[in-house]
């Protein structure tokens, strides 16, 4: 019995804020996506089963470079960081965003819509990409109090932070909320309880979370963090670039500079054994925060065609 062949369509798969592979969090891109049918967009994710994939398309303005679709293996997401940062790293490594001397800059069209992207590079080689946030820091409602999230943690009360470092939710373009605890044991020992996340915070505002202190393992980093995403099919995330400048949002708030940028590294994904380094810039006017950014390394992993 002869078997009907699909098309064949290229993809690259990337670890992303990181230099080295296997490290950071993966991502899958798809460069030239016009040919691949709607109803294959969810289903190739799923096949991958990636934090995120990422398919490519011809932008909508001519203004910019690219139009993003951005998928997890359970749903489309309008916005973020890690898929935003690799896939500018994959098509300026494949020769697709041409770079233009020390910085390049492009502008991809995404659900929250235009989203600047800074490439540096050496050569044609890009060596770090930043993302801009196309949304201004928002904050949530009031967060849970702190005696259900350290049970939904499994931690102690007293391991969560209170007073001016409270929990509290967060949003760039995609909302998390942001649980200060004490030390990076406490965030070593936290973990999500399916029972009570799905009780309360499966159906509030910011449904995602990042446990994070301020003393990282590593030098040079300040904040040593987790980040649980169970809603997204995702039960943790080593590398969480829409949290990160969310988490800038939520610091630089709380810093007393009032004009300026504020630089913080996150260490991300130790416990998982992949670990990442997120470079966030909070910059400030008149004690107002009027950009928040992020951006990092990638190391290029495989080259291949998926047959649909």
């Amino acid at each position: 019995m002869s078997v009907q062949r699909g098309a064949r369509h290229r993809f690259l798969t990337a670890d992303v804020f990181t230099s080295r592979p296997f490290a950071g969090n993966q991502l899958a891109v798809f460069p030239d996506a016009t040919a691949i049918a709607e109803e294959h967009l969810q289903a190739i994710a799923c096949e991958f089963n990636l934090s995120e994939t990422v398919f490519v398309y011809p932008p909508a303005d001519p203004k910019h470079t690219r139009r993003l679709r951005i998928f997890t293996p359970a749903e489309e997401l309008p916005f973020a960081g890690h898929p935003t940062v690799g896939t500018a790293f994959v098509l300026a490594s494949i020769g697709e965003i041409p770079l233009a001397g020390a910085e390049t800059r492009i502008v991809f069209e995404e659900g929250v819509g235009p989203v600047p992207v800074m490439l540096r590079g050496s050569g044609r080689e890009p060596t770090f990409a930043q993302l801009t946030a196309a949304k201004l820091p928002e904050t949530g409602p009031p967060s849970p109090g702190r005696t259900f999230l350290a049970e939904m943690l499994g931690l102690d009360a007293a391991d969560i932070l209170g007073g001016m470092s409270s929990p509290q939710a967060v949003s760039c373009g995609l909302p998390f909320l942001f649980v200060p605890v004490r030390d990076r044991d406490a965030v070593k020992r936290s973990r999500i309880r399916m029972d009570h996340w799905e009780g309360t915070l499966k159906s509030y505002w910011a449904p995602q979370v990042m446990v994070f202190s301020r003393d990282p393992e590593q030098p040079g980093a300040d904040v040593r963090a987790r980040v649980f995403v169970p809603g997204l099919a995702v039960p943790e995330d080593p590398a969480t670039g829409s949290a990160a400048v969310a988490l800038g949002g939520y610091l630089g708030a709380r810093d007393a500079m009032t004009d300026g940028t504020l630089k913080y590294v996150v260490e991300q994904g130790v416990e998982m054994g992949r670990p990442s380094y997120l470079h966030v810039e909070v910059e400030k006017k008149g004690g107002e925060i009027t950009a928040v950014k992020v951006g990092g390394e990638c190391a290029l992993m495989t080259e291949g065609t998926i047959e649909v």
